[in-house]
């Protein structure tokens, strides 16, 4: 299944997979219709990818700190290694600083990573701040539409977890934040200096415990 074009890498399962860069559609499905960019080629055929050393679909083009290819050969931000098992906090901590740097692509990455491996009641959680990751990331590149979206759609899922909040997630600031900066981006683009950086966890959380 090709939601985005093959240059984005990574698996299908990938969340930036499931926006069109050019209409900004959440494509979930093969048969969704689409615009011309975001509809699957004609057959169903699937395009050749980069493999990493363990065979999976990885692309090996450099990419700059929103995850964009760069042509071959150029000097690019180094990706996130895949499949990291961490503890909630070291997820949040290195998610957290990859947001401040401006990195909110390698942040989904972090965040996937920790969707995947989760207790089953978790995964909801952990896949809506990966929604927010890539609605950030999106919104960044210039396609607000689909920023915006995937802004509500991780607030959508992460808001039943607020009553419980745990691992020391900030969760109703977090939503409240994620739906106003979706109406920000739609109605008025990415301003410089716009707040695009989540605050995750609540000061004096609980990473000290966790550490412990």
């Amino acid at each position: 299944m090709n939601l985005v074009p093959h240059e984005e890498g990574g698996g299908p399962a990938c969340l930036l997979h499931q926006v069109c860069p050019e209409c900004g559609r959440i494509r979930e499905r093969p048969t969704d219709p689409g615009c011309p960019h975001c509809a699957p080629p004609p057959g169903g055929a699937a395009r050749s990818r980069d493999r990493d050393a363990e065979g999976r679909a990885r692309n090996a083009r450099p990419r700059d700190g929103l995850g964009r290819p760069l042509p071959y050969g150029q000097e690019g931000v180094p990706r996130q290694p895949e499949g990291v098992i961490r503890t909630p906090a070291q997820t949040l901590a290195e998610a957290q600083r990859l947001f401040a740097e401006g990195m909110p692509f390698h942040a989904h990455e972090v965040l996937e990573d920790a969707w995947k491996s989760a207790p089953a009641d978790e995964r909801p959680l952990w896949k809506g701040l990966a929604q927010m990751a890539v609605g950030v990331t999106h919104a960044l590149r210039g396609n607000t539409t689909g920023g915006a979206r995937l802004l509500r759609r991780g607030a959508d899922a992460v808001e039943p977890y607020v009553s419980r909040a745990p691992h020391g997630l900030d969760l109703a600031a977090l939503v409240a934040w994620a739906r106003d900066r979706a109406v920000d981006v739609e109605r008025h683009g990415v301003p410089e200096g716009g707040d695009l950086v989540p605050r995750l966890r609540r000061e004096g959380g609980e990473e000290e415990r966790e550490r412990h």
